[in-house]
């Protein structure tokens, strides 16, 4: 009897204790927080609910925690500084506050957390596409911690430049370029809608414009026909317009427009040229 009622006394004062404890923890919306009270880890749902950010919490039972007041910052760094931190560079926002990132240096990623991929950091407050960031992760989750300020802010504003030109992440290239850039530039493409299939049609022209230029003619315009050719509309030098099926693969002549005997196959576009100008 005696061992119930200490059991009893022991459970009594653990739920005193944890609905007296106050504790510092980041909530995405929609998450839960946790917490360890005598040893053992309890997770709650926050009140309210929708809660997003850092905060003070403050267990109503051993389900519900209470937001008592949002966390300042000397107390987010001092939870943040248990962790490793490391440079990220930020891609796309994926909902609310949490946005996919690539880690700035793989080797050094795996050196502090094991892994180099792309992760989720949650309650970012500061950047942007490409914006170089420093976060940390508790062994599951990733958290904003700053801004990268000791990054190079011509890394960034190069990738910007050409991802407003549309340039498809294989041509990607400028001064101090790193393997991981490319990836993180190529993870914002894939993100953002429509970039990819116009990054693709300008490079398809330029490969189209480039072969008929050094054959002598010049691009007027090129339709899909199916996933294996192009209807391409060009001009010889003398200003004769032609219309031609090109195959995408390595633009050879699927039909010319023009006779040549069954032998459109042996020529490609740019030889296609010479070939109609000296008919």
């Amino acid at each position: 009897m005696t061992d119930i009622r200490q059991l009893l006394n022991q459970i009594a004062a653990q739920e005193a204790q944890l609905t007296e404890t106050r504790f510092i923890a980041p909530c995405v919306s929609g998450g839960r927080v946790r917490t360890r009270v005598a040893g053992m880890v309890y997770t709650f749902v926050p009140k309210p609910a929708n809660f997003e950010g850092w905060g003070i919490f403050q267990p109503v039972d051993e389900k519900k925690a209470a937001v008592v007041e949002e966390a300042d910052l000397p107390e987010i760094e001092e939870y943040l500084g248990q962790f490793p931190a490391v440079r990220l560079w930020l891609a796309d926002k994926l909902k609310g506050k949490t946005w996919l990132a690539y880690p700035m240096n793989e080797s050094d990623a795996r050196q502090r957390v094991g892994v180099a991929k792309p992760v989720a950091v949650h309650l970012v407050t500061d950047g942007g596409k490409f914006e170089p960031v420093v976060a940390r992760s508790d062994g599951k989750s990733w958290w904003f911690e700053t801004l990268d300020r000791k990054a190079d802010p011509m890394a960034t504003e190069e990738m910007k430049r050409l991802f407003k030109k549309l340039t498809p992440p294989d041509e990607l290239k400028f001064k101090g370029m790193t393997p991981e850039m490319r990836v993180v530039y190529q993870l914002v493409a894939q993100h953002t809608e429509g970039f990819t299939k116009k990054a693709q049609q300008q490079h398809d022209e330029k490969r189209l414009r480039k072969a008929l230029r050094q054959g002598g003619g010049e691009l007027v315009d090129f339709q899909d026909k199916s996933g294996d050719y192009w209807l391409v509309e060009w001009t010889t030098a003398n200003g004769e317009r032609h219309s031609s099926a090109i195959a995408k693969s390595d633009l050879t002549v699927i039909s010319s427009g023009i006779c040549l005997s069954g032998l459109d196959r042996h020529f490609d576009l740019q030889s296609l040229v010479g070939v109609v100008e000296d008919r």
